[in-house]
């Protein structure tokens, strides 16, 4: 077969894409990245906010203090009229959202995954896919028109809402659009926002700015009444006759370096997984960009699937455990695109029973903290938990926060390099095969309950006390060492 061989070939190099590359070149998997675009990096950002559980995953990978260094905190995000959410007391190392655009994250993770040894190839098009029992092939063009084939033991199709992967393997894309003609435009302004982020939606207008860093700032904006195509040609006037109708004032925008409409969808595929063939971020869900969600679901699909891919393709563990990722992540895809739905919805209630709704969702949510903070956690991730087996332990599937480790160091840094992590209430030997494989830690603190944490930063098994035997058939069974 011409062209060369690829243990897994990933099609689309944005974060969602580049955080899987990353994570299986680090793994020792042969991983080909396939980008349609130039080998250029745009600042095109559409994604302005990375949350709780993604700077998280992003630490385990040791890559959030250099993002936290070029961004800007913020503890509160605003969703719509009084309604704001207070993250200053989310039960995490980041108790924050950090501004900055989608670009900045693509060049860390871009970097971290040829440095691990992946493969990219620019201007080269998906164009067929076929699979098998061992594999699937994958047709291609590149430059100047040249055609290949690929074999690959799995793909991934992180190739967003209009992904070529989802398209060859049949899947529909179900859902409608829900905001038509929304407008963007990278601006300069004559006057400095009053916050970081700047948002508003009044019966009629919506409106968004966050900055870039540069000087510029982005703006996101819809009007009730400018129901047009996307093709309709955008001037600066309409952008800023938007922004002035929801915010009141336009800021005294100037110079604009590029505009451009597009149009909000709510759809998600009904399957992540079609045999060898795997969809993750925009491939595989699309929502409004309300509670800046977006970037952040298809980090942490990547995150879910990486580790899984790698243990399967090594051969340390059953391909079974590839079903789980639907199983895991197709949920929470659902609830964000319902979440944020609800959010623009609500953004921009007119009707009265609506505007009644909203004050009465905003009353309670003032005045009830446990409430306040299930929101909190759900938009920012930390609040997920994957399915457990029956008679599983409390914490089985739920994320493990942050903790302290015997003898300095914390959890987060133990898990980089894609290891399970077994923390322990006393020292554990476990052997000198596991070498690479597995960390074994200790409580800083005097918990007793043994958990073997996933390389995701999930509980894959946990017990409030046990034996030398439970822990080796857990290690065995869990984690495949």
């Amino acid at each position: 077969m011409n062209g060369t061989p690829a243990t897994v070939v990933v099609v689309g190099s944005g974060p969602t894409g580049l955080l899987l590359a990353g994570d299986l070149a680090g793994a020792g998997v042969p991983v080909t990245v396939l980008e349609k675009r130039p080998h250029k990096t745009s600042n095109l950002s559409r994604a302005f906010v990375l949350h709780a559980r993604t700077l998280e995953q992003l630490d385990a990978r040791g890559l959030a203090d250099d993002l936290e260094a070029v961004g800007r905190p913020l503890d509160r995000l605003r969703l719509f009229g009084r309604l704001g959410i207070d993250l200053s007391a989310l039960p995490s190392r980041f108790n924050h959202l950090l501004v900055l655009p989608q670009y900045e994250v693509e060049k860390v993770l871009k970097r971290r995954a040829v440095e691990a040894g992946a493969d990219f190839r620019y201007e080269t098009e998906l164009t067929g896919l076929a699979q098998d029992a061992d594999g699937v092939t994958v047709e291609v063009r590149g430059p100047e028109g040249r055609t290949e084939s690929l074999r690959a033991a799995y793909v991934v199709g992180a190739d967003g809402m209009r992904s070529a992967v989802r398209d060859a393997i049949g899947l529909p894309f179900p859902g409608t659009s829900v905001i038509r003609s929304v407008v963007l435009a990278d601006v300069r302004l004559a006057e400095e926002p009053p916050a970081l982020l700047t948002v508003n939606a009044v019966g009629d207008a919506f409106a968004f700015l966050a900055p870039f860093g540069d000087g510029y700032h982005r703006v996101i904006g819809w009007h009730r009444g400018r129901d047009v195509p996307d093709s309709e040609p955008l001037d600066l006037a309409e952008v800023k006759e938007i922004t002035r109708l929801a915010l009141g004032r336009d800021f005294g925008m100037h110079d604009a370096r590029w505009m451009s409409r597009f149009h909000s969808d709510e759809r998600q595929a009904p399957a992540y997984r079609v045999g060898r063939v795997f969809l993750a971020g925009d491939a595989a869900h699309v929502h409004t960009p309300a509670g800046g969600q977006g970037m952040n679901t298809g980090l942490q699909d990547a995150a879910n699937l990486s580790w899984k891919l790698a243990a399967v393709v090594a051969g340390h563990a059953d391909p079974a455990l590839l079903d789980t990722y639907q199983a895991e992540r197709h949920p929470v895809g659902r609830t964000v695109l319902r979440s944020s739905g609800g959010i623009v919805r609500l953004a921009m209630a007119k009707r009265p029973w609506t505007l009644a709704a909203r004050a009465a969702l905003t009353a309670f949510l003032n005045a009830v903290g446990p409430a306040r903070r299930a929101v909190a956690a759900q938009v920012t991730g930390i609040g997920y938990r994957y399915p457990a087996p029956r008679g599983a332990h409390r914490l089985t599937g739920t994320r493990v926060p942050d903790v302290a480790l015997a003898g300095g160091g914390r959890l987060y840094e133990a898990l980089r390099g894609g290891r399970f992590v077994l923390l322990t209430p006393e020292p554990y030997e476990t052997g000198p095969g596991r070498a690479g494989r597995l960390t074994v830690a200790h409580w800083a603190s005097g918990r007793r309950t043994t958990v073997l944490v996933r390389p995701d930063g999930y509980a894959a098994w946990a017990a409030d006390s046990a034996d030398a035997a439970q822990i080796e058939t857990a290690l065995t069974a869990q984690a495949g060492v």
